[in-house]
């Protein structure tokens, strides 16, 4: 399937020529058809010579519309440049000829309308201004067809050359990860919500989940239609109308993306290459307030210039773009950025969310430029470098279709440069990055913590905020690579480490060691060492800190637990009341040994009573 998009100054006809060629009236609004003016934008379609079905999006010329002629102009293959004869090109023929280039539309075809109303020797004179003013643009050289909608006059040489121009037009590429930009959002009595678009970059089916976004509703397809009439699927590049399930229409709205789940997130900040259109009439600073245009989706946003401070008619520059409102794009999508009176630039989105960047930083504006223009593989390298990747998702980020993005990790693989850990893909400089901050955090912790053989597990993991499974790869590397020691229980210290007391805290130690093995079953609970000294007495075996003041000496709680075990497999379980006789002890102190019991998995508590657990249970 392929979009035909339309384009051209107010008035000069590019409704009438859609509704003569299809007899289709694209002007859907009662205002539209009383004023003789295009509001929004309309839709029509066509069959052509070749069997081809073509999508006709009509956009509107007025000055006043041109946001909404933006809305229509995303997904569109080729462009329909309409200039009436009677005219020539006008500051809208310039202005949607500066946003085709723009949004990378691939190719074109200009219809020159009304040749009914003038001379023919005033239509050659409008031919060749026409064709100097695509000079130097994407349209340059297209072909120029003379019509009438009136007469007819052409109308059969604009649909072959249509459909010629189609010939070498790429087509849509099917990415996985379908998403349609709505333009319209209404209710069918009895069937609910609706919305239209352009299908993009994947296939839709009834039945099929989907998300909304920015908003992330959730629902399903309960139908589809294409050019009025229903299917059961949608290929990428298709006008489709999309009847969703499980969403209302009033959360609907211009702007927002249907989608496969998961496919798109809110985006608030992006990396975009901006070109300066020629027609700029004053450069554009840094800082400045613009609104943004992606599709359908519109914010208003602050540009920051990340490699000048002014962008000049025709000028290219990195841009981030901070945006009010968030919006759902994906990397490698167009987009356009205006002033209230002028569209002043646009080009590609290079990241979506990305951090913030420092200005004139050679190697992030180098980094930029690879994910716009470098191999797939060296892209990936430098996503990879910045965090892990499902593999799943390699396709998606980059753009790539299922077996390119296969071919770029499987290259980064074989070279080294990156492995699979479990569904992720892991660079290897991310992988060194963190295993420095893995080594950095042990250390700190350490430091801040002298008396502590090992930095816990847990507290590193949270410390560097990864999911498990990474930590685990992290760690493992650095184990493996001799940076780090990792300890019974789970703790990390370097290589060599040992904790050093100074001779007050051995005295210390010794004297509490000393005092709670001579408390037996009992152990005094005044004055117990600092938090540091207990827990490094607690990492060495010297003493079982229950953790509710209780703190026994480690022979004497192995003593202790030896007997109710031995009590508990010859009576079958053991009470509270028996532990405080068994050691002739306090009702404090047998509590804590049971709950300490419990917390470990040696016993588990039966109503007053507590039993062991089975070997399977221990290992829980």
């Amino acid at each position: 399937m392929y979009v035909v998009g339309t384009a051209g100054h107010v008035d000069h006809g590019k409704s009438a020529l859609v509704r003569a060629l299809t007899n289709i009236d694209p002007d859907r609004l009662r205002e539209e058809k009383e004023r003789g003016l295009t509001i929004d934008l309309g839709f029509a379609w066509l069959a052509l010579p070749s069997g081809r079905d073509i999508s006709i999006v009509d956009v509107p010329g007025h000055e006043r519309f041109i946001k909404n002629m933006l809305a229509g102009a995303g997904g569109v293959d080729l462009a329909l440049l309409v200039v009436a004869a009677d005219e020539g090109p006008m500051p809208q023929t310039r202005e949607h000829l500066a946003i085709l280039d723009l949004l990378d539309v691939p190719a074109g075809v200009v219809a020159i309308t009304k040749c009914d109303l003038t001379e023919e020797e005033y239509v050659d004179l409008v031919e060749e201004e026409v064709a100097e003013t695509l000079l130097g643009s994407r349209l340059e050289g297209a072909p120029i067809v003379r019509t009438s909608a009136t007469t007819g006059e052409g109308l059969d040489d604009l649909v072959v050359t249509l459909d010629t121009a189609l010939d070498t037009t790429p087509a849509k590429r099917d990415l996985g990860r379908p998403r349609l930009p709505i333009d319209r959002a209404f209710t069918i009595q009895g069937f609910g919500a609706v919305v239209t678009g352009t299908l993009l970059d994947g296939s839709l089916e009834v039945g099929q989940e989907i998300e909304v976004q920015p908003g992330g509703l959730r629902g399903r397809i309960r139908g589809l239609q294409r050019h009025g009439g229903k299917v059961d699927r949608l290929a990428p590049g298709t006008r489709a109308a999309v009847n969703v399930s499980g969403i209302r229409t009033e959360q609907l709205r211009r702007g927002m993306v249907l989608a496969a789940r998961d496919v798109l997130k809110p985006a608030y900040a992006l990396d975009v290459r901006l070109k300066a259109t020629d027609i700029l009439t004053h450069p554009l600073a840094h800082d400045a307030g613009v609104t943004f245009l992606s599709a359908t989706a519109e914010s208003e946003a602050k540009v920051r210039f990340l490699d000048r401070d002014e962008l000049a008619p025709a000028e290219t520059g990195w841009a981030q773009l901070v945006l009010e409102t968030p919006v759902a794009v994906l990397p490698h999508d167009s987009c356009i950025v205006r002033t209230p009176n002028e569209t002043v630039a646009g080009g590609p989105i290079a990241a979506v969310n990305p951090r913030r960047h420092r200005r004139n930083h050679l190697p992030t504006l180098e980094a930029l430029d690879r994910q716009l223009e470098a191999p797939p593989a060296e892209r990936l390298a430098d996503l990879l470098a910045g965090a892990p990747l499902p593999r799943s998702e390699v396709g998606p980020a980059l753009g790539l279709q299922p077996d390119e993005a296969t071919a770029a990790a499987d290259g980064l693989i074989a070279a080294g440069r990156a492995l699979d850990h479990g569904p992720l893909l892991v660079g290897r400089p991310w992988l060194a990055a963190a295993a420095a901050d893995l080594l950095a955090a042990v250390r700190d912790h350490l430091a801040e913590h002298p008396l502590r053989p090992s930095a816990p597990r847990e507290h590193l993991r949270s410390r560097l905020a990864l999911q498990p499974q990474l930590f685990d790869l992290v760690a493992a590397e650095s184990v493996a690579a001799g940076d780090l020691v990792e300890r019974p229980g789970g703790g990390f210290h370097p290589p060599g480490y040992a904790v050093t007391l100074s001779s007050a805290q051995q005295e210390q130690a010794e004297s509490f060691v000393a005092a709670i093995r001579a408390g037996g079953a009992s152990p005094p609970t005044e004055s117990p060492p600092p938090p540091d000294l207990l827990a490094y007495l607690s990492g060495e075996g010297l003493v079982e800190d229950t953790g509710s003041g209780v703190v026994f000496e480690a022979g004497v709680y192995a003593d202790l637990v030896q007997r109710i075990r031995e009590h508990i497999e010859a009576n079958g379980s053991v009470s509270l009341a028996e532990v405080r006789d068994l050691f002739g002890t306090s009702r404090k102190y047998a509590q804590a040994i049971l709950e300490h019991l419990d917390a470990t998995h040696v016993t588990r508590r039966t109503g007053d009573v507590r039993v062991l657990r089975s070997p399977l249970e221990a290992r829980r």
